[in-house]
């Protein structure tokens, strides 16, 4: 009984990852673009005091730019927005499948073998090395250092 409702909840688990309702207001929910896309035309183009062109030029300019912007992602976006989401799924997938299965055990892997490298240099240093810096500390305990005043 218990393993069949776990089955049903990873199969709901699943289900409402793949077919959860996508926000058609708020496209950047987690704000990935929050500095880098907002180019608006005062971002772009701004004339100093003194140096103005026609309000009518302005004004056209505003517009041109803006709609230029507005249709040309549209266009793009139509046009190489499926393709390249099917290249960065893609993409990302081969990501989690190498993350998941060749670098985390390689990791695990490394640390259980080095865990055990390490016992052994430890017992190196305990055996080999401490009685040596002992001895060495014994003999250089006895030197004194005196600094000379110099007149």
């Amino acid at each position: 009984m218990m393993t069949e409702e776990h089955t049903d909840l990873e199969a709901q688990i699943v289900k409402d990852i793949h077919f959860k309702e996508i926000d058609l207001v708020n496209r950047d929910p987690k704000n990935i673009n929050e500095d880098i896309v907002k180019v608006d035309f005062e971002d772009v183009i701004a004339e100093p005091v003194g140096t103005y062109s026609f309000d009518g030029v302005w004004k056209v300019s505003y517009t041109t730019f803006t709609v230029s912007k507005y249709w040309c992602y549209r266009l793009l976006s139509t046009l190489l927005g499926v393709p390249l989401a099917l290249l960065w799924g893609f993409l990302f997938a081969c990501i989690s499948f190498c993350h998941i299965w060749a670098v985390v055990p390689c990791i695990k892997s490394y640390l259980i073998e080095i865990q055990c490298i390490s016992h052994i240099y430890s017992l190196c240093i305990r055996t080999f090395c401490n009685p040596l810096f002992a001895a060495l500390g014994q003999i250089c305990s006895s030197i004194k250092v005196a600094l000379r005043k110099e007149v």
